[in-house]
């Protein structure tokens, strides 16, 4: 029989972060971090990580452990996702899978078989060089030509994932959808149960626009520089990042702070949506309103009462 998985997801800002160390103390748990940034060391301020006060107060895993020099792919995080939920059952505790990126999520949940196409950093180069002067727009709409299946579940201001799917389709003569195959006629890998955070979009925005003030406040300028410094390159996978991305130009006198700072959020809000949108298709999600609860005690009590029904685990 497969062994329970909690999975909580949601768009940015949201609160999941907060809310999964709650649920954590419920059920002697673990985190798992979800997320596709916050795997790079140094990336702290831009990606909201944990602190290292809560990190004592539950394990984390799957975060700090990346050089943001290098590239890290979908295959790389399930390889290293599936690997920590089988030490944290050997412990005898709960592993809860915790982020905002779907594709990472559900590439450790589901039984998808990848085939690993290595990197062109030269092409990737070209590609990017090829991006700034034509636009996402354009080169979606090339990839739309070449993959219409990849297209449709690439936005196109997603401008990293549209020059992956180029990028693998110049060096294979094969679409990026291709190597990415769910194997549907296996069974699942883990008994899950997957919640979802959910806010009205006035209210989800706001949090959006606090939460880029407080990363500015923090020193978010001052940490792409240092990493900068230290020889990460501005076209890297971990530079492309929201909040990293729109800060390089205003560090090449492109533009001034207060255009960095607005570029962030809409940015911000435009992945909130389609976060939302990822998630929404997945009928294996339970949503959860969280403005329904006054306070984060009732809160967290709600989602251990689905947890408990849907895994039948028993709560303290």
């Amino acid at each position: 029989m497969s062994k329970p998985l909690v999975i909580i997801v949601g768009p940015t800002s949201v609160g999941k972060s907060k809310v999964a160390i709650e649920v954590a103390k419920k059920l002697k748990g673990e985190i798992i971090s979800g997320d596709s940034v916050q795997v790079y060391r140094g990336l702290d301020i831009g990606t909201a990580k944990v602190s290292p006060l809560e990190q004592q107060i539950i394990p984390h895993h799957l975060i700090d452990f990346v050089d943001p020099k290098t590239s890290f792919s979908v295959a790389d995080f399930r390889k290293h996702a599936q690997q920590v939920i089988q030490e944290i059952y050997q412990r005898g505790r709960i592993p809860i899978l915790v982020g905002g990126t779907g594709l990472y999520i559900r590439a450790v949940v589901d039984p998808y078989e990848f085939v690993e196409v290595k990197t062109d950093l030269k092409l990737r180069e070209a590609l990017q060089a090829e991006a700034q002067q034509v636009g996402s727009q354009e080169m979606h709409r090339r990839l739309a030509l070449i993959d219409p299946q990849a297209a449709r579940k690439i936005h196109p201001g997603d401008t990293r994932r549209i020059i992956r799917a180029l990028e693998v389709y110049n060096l294979t003569g094969q679409p990026i959808s291709h190597f990415h195959h769910l194997e549907t006629n296996q069974a699942p890998l883990y008994q899950a149960v997957w919640i979802g955070l959910t806010l009205k979009r006035e209210k989800l925005y706001q949090k959006i626009e606090t939460r880029v003030d407080q990363m500015i406040q923090d020193g978010l300028v001052g940490e792409v520089k240092g990493l900068l410094a230290t020889g990460v390159k501005p076209e890297s996978n971990a530079m492309q990042a929201l909040g990293y991305k729109e800060i390089i130009p205003f560090l090449q006198d492109e533009y001034d702070l207060n255009t960095a700072i607005e570029l962030i959020k809409r940015n911000t809000r435009r992945f909130a949506k389609r976060q939302l949108t990822w998630f929404r298709r997945d009928q294996r999600i339970q949503w959860i309103d969280v403005e329904k609860y006054p306070t984060l005690e009732e809160l967290i009590q709600k989602i251990c009462q689905i947890i408990c029904r849907t895994i039948h685990l028993n709560v303290e």
